[in-house]
């Protein structure tokens, strides 16, 4: 199990449930852009939000944003130490920068920072930002290069005595970013942030971010998630939340199962399917609904289903907890079925 680390009013680590993450990809220092996404991000569900800081003039509108937005904050720092020390000291509630990229007196002066203000450090390692030395070493950017660059940070960080870290170790390279953080897994306890970076946009991406991202939740890594994709954040943390749904991490939804139809479905069951996940998309609270092509082998198959149909060629049955409780001609059945979903939901 990982650490604790708090990121404003959020705990990841130590069991505590995944975080989700996504970045602005705004102008930081437009607010009106920025701070409506902020909120568009609050509203799908989006648990901590990232801001690119380039300059002083995007520390100081963030001032606004930290001030005004629910959501805990962290600070996208690239090479700028003073930059970093400056976002701690305003109250991000965390700061995301790579020590290998500063001196050894920027370093103190980061850590006293954060220190101080009680700024978790995410140490952000990807391909391209691998020390020449590790590069060598492995002659190239692979898992173990990765890993290793994201260990040396953490030395660097503990010689300080400052140990609120968080880790991330990313590439657009889905085996290699799996391996490198199971390898993290078993060589180090802090909490680690996952992601497959770059992973482009549309459903190629999706596919590749699943991938990667539930590989890994699945085998109990990770403590705060962010799917990366070309667009609209927004979409991140839907897709996101779809990811924890799948590995059965986020349970309160109504999880809608159908089957992929064959020649013993006679009624239009993809319709049907379209309807109930209309009418469940913002129940909060676990449930389970069942849409399936035959009696045969429906209420078996969805046995756990709260409510569920199974169609015919003339009739249709529904059913509760696999016990079938009534049948009817198919269209009276739908008909049943959904004034009954509907109830169900309130």
């Amino acid at each position: 199990m990982t650490k604790t680390v708090k990121i404003g009013n959020i705990t990841i680590g130590g069991g505590s449930a995944v975080a989700l993450q996504s970045m602005t990809n705004t102008d930081t220092s437009d607010y009106s852009s920025t701070s409506a996404q902020l909120s568009a991000l609050a509203a799908a569900g989006c648990d901590i939000a990232r801001l690119a800081v380039r300059d002083m003039r995007d520390v100081e509108i963030c001032k606004r944003y930290i001030a005004e937005c629910g959501m805990p904050l962290v600070a996208d720092i690239q090479f700028d130490c003073k930059l970093a020390v400056a976002c701690a000291d305003i109250g991000f509630a965390k700061v995301r920068y790579n020590p290998g990229n500063t001196s050894a007196s920027g370093l103190k002066e980061l850590v006293s920072a954060c220190k101080s203000n009680g700024c978790p450090i995410r140490i952000g390692i990807n391909g391209g930002s691998l020390e020449k030395d590790i590069r060598a070493k492995y002659n190239g950017a692979t898992a173990e290069a990765l890993a290793e660059s994201a260990l040396r940070s953490v030395s660097a960080l503990e010689r300080e005595g400052f140990y609120d870290i968080v880790i991330s170790v990313k590439s657009s390279d889905v085996k290699k970013c799996i391996t490198a953080y199971r390898r993290l897994s078993e060589l180090c306890d802090y909490p680690l942030h996952v992601g497959i970076t770059e992973s482009g946009a549309g459903e190629d991406a999706v596919i590749k971010s699943s991938a990667g991202i539930a590989s890994l939740l699945i085998d109990g890594i990770g403590d705060t998630v962010r799917v990366s994709l070309t667009g609209d954040p927004v979409r991140e943390v839907e897709v996101g939340r779809g990811i924890l749904r799948a590995v059965g991490l986020d349970r309160n939804y109504a999880e809608v199962v159908s089957c992929p139809t064959c020649a013993r479905c006679f009624y239009d069951l993809e319709s049907l399917v379209h309807k109930t996940k209309r009418i469940v998309k913002n129940v909060k609270k676990p449930m389970k609904i069942a849409v399936m092509g035959c009696v045969v082998n429906g209420p078996g198959e969805a046995s756990d289903a709260d409510l569920g149909i199974a169609g015919g060629k003339d009739k249709a049955v529904l059913f509760k907890k696999g016990e079938v409780f009534a049948t009817m001609s198919v269209a009276d059945a739908e008909a049943e079925f959904i004034a009954m979903l509907t109830e169900l939901v309130g």
